[in-house]
């Protein structure tokens, strides 16, 4: 979610008129964002081809269904939450994102609401950051647990690597696998058996159902990073407050830039490592110039309630389990 704290100086009649005019805005991007994420699970199934007819994009509905849900579980928690405290918050607006060059992707960028008024309190704060990880979190829980208690045999990965029972399969080329979470790996132990064919996670982009379940628990843990204005940040400076969200906000930074550096060097040295991602150092360069460390103060000095307080420390916990340190291996 990206929040922008600024004071709404038209009146409500005029305010709600411009909102009312910019609803084509979300339902244009909403519907290239559908779009966008088809073309992209049915290339995560299928593998990118020049000459894909129209009506095999019909492989990638599971696969944009399933992340619109978890984008939109994420947005209108926040949204909700917004209303509920009587914040001023836009509809999300869903980016696309579509494939270039056969570049494999998510078919999208994630989405954001804009927050038009001011937070009035720290539990505002709160609950306005913490809804939305929450209803994304939950909503990724759900698709896993469906993907594991689903599993198609292993023909259908013969069906999209006929060659995949061959000495010779993957010799040739490169690898992409996806990192493994503490979550994701509890849940496959508990809704899988051994009478089920199990994908390894370098094949695991072709389920859409576990892969967009990837995805939102990978996007969770993003959002809940304890840093400036992210979900995270708001959750932390509500819990301990200004000094105590900036230490670990600079705490935290460090942790991003050892494990992007750690990537680079896994990269280019090859590394006998799987903690490090590349991509980390890139987040850490946005969330010092764009993000900021430093959570902007909220003039209330209130403390949270035993009940928030509880919450707040079950959303670190989805942190921890969610975080990947090496979301994405390439062998």
């Amino acid at each position: 979610m990206k929040n922008i704290f600024e004071q709404q100086l038209n009146e409500p009649v005029d305010v709600f008129v411009k909102e009312k005019q910019k609803y084509w805005l979300h339902i244009i991007l909403f519907l290239a964002t559908f779009f966008t994420t088809t073309v992209a699970g049915y290339e995560w199934v299928r593998g990118f081809s020049n000459k894909t007819e129209f009506s095999e994009l019909i492989y990638g509905l599971p696969y944009s269904l399933s992340i619109l849900f978890v984008l939109g579980s994420h947005e209108f928690g926040h949204y909700f939450a917004a209303k509920i405290h009587k914040v001023k918050a836009t509809l999300p607006f869903f980016i696309p994102f579509p494939s270039i060059l056969g570049f494999l992707n998510f078919g999208t960028l994630g989405a954001v609401i804009k927050i038009k008024s001011p937070i009035p309190s720290k539990k505002a704060l709160f609950d306005i950051g913490v809804a939305g990880p929450i209803a994304g979190f939950i909503a990724s829980v759900i698709l896993i647990i469906y993907g594991f208690t689903h599993l198609p045999g292993k023909e259908y990965l013969l069906w999209i690597h006929p060659d995949y029972d061959l000495p010779t399969y993957g010799k040739n080329g490169l690898a992409l696998v996806f990192g493994d979470s503490l979550l994701f790996s509890f849940l496959r132990e508990v809704f899988t058996s051994s009478k089920d064919f199990v994908p390894p996670m370098s094949e695991i982009y072709h389920y859409p159902y576990l892969c967009v379940g990837w995805f939102g628990f990978f996007v969770t843990a993003m959002n809940l990073i304890p840093v400036g204005q992210l979900d995270g940040g708001h959750v932390i400076y509500a819990l301990f407050g200004e000094k105590k969200q900036y230490a670990i906000s600079s705490v935290a930074m460090i942790f991003l830039i050892v494990f992007g550096v750690l990537g680079i060097l896994i990269t280019y040295l090859s590394l006998p490592l799987n903690i490090g991602w590349s991509g980390w150092l890139f987040w850490a360069v946005i969330l010092f110039f764009v993000i900021k460390v430093k959570h902007p103060p909220i003039y209330d000095d209130a403390l949270l309630d035993r009940k928030r307080r509880i919450i707040g420390y079950l959303t670190i916990a989805i942190f921890v389990v969610c975080f990947i340190p090496a979301p994405f291996l390439i062998f």
